[in-house]
């Protein structure tokens, strides 16, 4: 053995992503578990302020991936994790995170406002109120989560350079705009491009059911900073799905559709800007899809053609303009009022 080596927790030997070319100026950050960078930092300063004492029971709301983060790292600091899902949590997430040691709680209803995100974040609220102590990571207004993202920008720079654009999925706001707000410090005119799906309300669409997970919300999350955006694009779970698998067939990059809809985008935004360095944010690792997107029965269950997107969007002349293909909208680093000319739907001017 050589000991001079330096080792890690797994949690940190996982943070930073692979960085591959994909095409030409395009870059994927292939990620095996993103929400890792948020889920270790925001516990780790928990830790350095004593917010998180060895009694203090760690409480959180998700149905995915930043659950699968907390418990890898709960795990390893010896701390107990409560965490509150909803139905459309997947099996297999499910069965690690209780491996994992996660108690997992599972509302059963949507609210009549916020839907299942509201009605989880209401069970989160009684959670905590009947435990002596616990630690919320709150990643949804927690700055510690954009900020995380630091390391993932200097990666970035460290490894390309300049970097030109960055295109990711947008569900809580923490990767893309902490990600892009550190780059600007020394670039300012890289563009930030958001990915979102329909039916979610992040950038102005009515809040409905969404058959793409993984992006996109129900209810305004505080670490959103919609002035960080360039564009904003709305993906199809179609279009998401047909490039995940082109990608793996292609480039045997074996990821989520998450990093599908991000690649759909960063392609066509690569292309029409052949002398700028494009990264793609690529989530996390396709094992959770096997038995979705991966699996050609399911897709046909589910009514997916896996036929090619189109290759280019449509440009919304408005944002809450009426659409269900792969649609785009230049937001040119706006608040959501101004490009709105009214509150958030949550109420909020941002």
């Amino acid at each position: 053995m050589n000991k001079t080596a330096t080792f890690h927790e797994i949690t940190e030997a996982s943070l930073r992503p692979k960085l591959v070319r994909i095409e030409g100026n395009l870059y994927g950050a292939v990620f095996t578990l993103m929400k890792l960078v948020p889920a270790r930092y925001i516990l780790r300063r928990a830790l350095e302020r004593g917010d998180l004492a060895p009694e203090t029971v760690i409480t959180e709301t998700t149905s995915g991936t930043f659950g699968l983060a907390l418990a890898m790292q709960a795990a390893l600091l010896n701390r107990r994790l409560v965490l509150v899902s909803d139905p459309v949590i997947d099996a297999n997430l499910h069965r690690r995170l209780t491996d994992l040691g996660a108690a997992v709680e599972i509302v059963k209803e949507p609210a009549a406002e916020g839907g299942y995100q509201g009605s989880r974040l209401a069970r989160l609220a009684r959670l905590r109120a009947q435990l002596p102590s616990t630690f919320c990571p709150e990643q949804y207004t927690n700055p510690d989560n954009p900020a995380s993202y630091t390391v993932i920008a200097e990666h970035l720079t460290a490894s390309l350079g300049q970097v030109d654009c960055v295109v990711g999925p947008v569900g809580s706001g923490g990767s893309m705009c902490g990600t892009v707000r550190a780059l600007r410090s020394a670039t300012p005119h890289t563009r930030a491009i958001g990915v979102d799906t329909h039916r979610s309300m992040l950038f102005g669409q009515p809040d409905g059911p969404r058959q793409l997970r993984g992006l996109g919300n129900s209810l305004m999350p505080g670490n959103l900073d919609h002035a960080v955006f360039d564009e904003v694009h709305w993906c199809t779970a179609a279009a998401a799905y047909a490039t995940t698998r082109w990608a793996h067939r292609r480039h045997a990059l074996f990821q989520g559709p998450t990093s599908g809809a991000a690649l759909l985008v960063a392609r066509w935004w690569a292309a029409q800007n052949p002398d700028a360095v494009c990264v793609a944010m690529l989530p996390d690792e396709g094992y959770r899809y096997q038995d979705t997107v991966y699996d050609d029965t399911w897709l046909v269950q589910q009514g997916i053609d896996l036929m090619l997107p189109p290759e280019k969007p449509t440009e919304l002349a408005h944002p809450t303009q009426e659409h269900s293909e792969w649609t785009w909208y230049p937001w040119q680093r706006r608040t959501l009022s101004d490009v709105l000319g009214r509150t958030t739907p949550a109420g909020r001017p941002r």
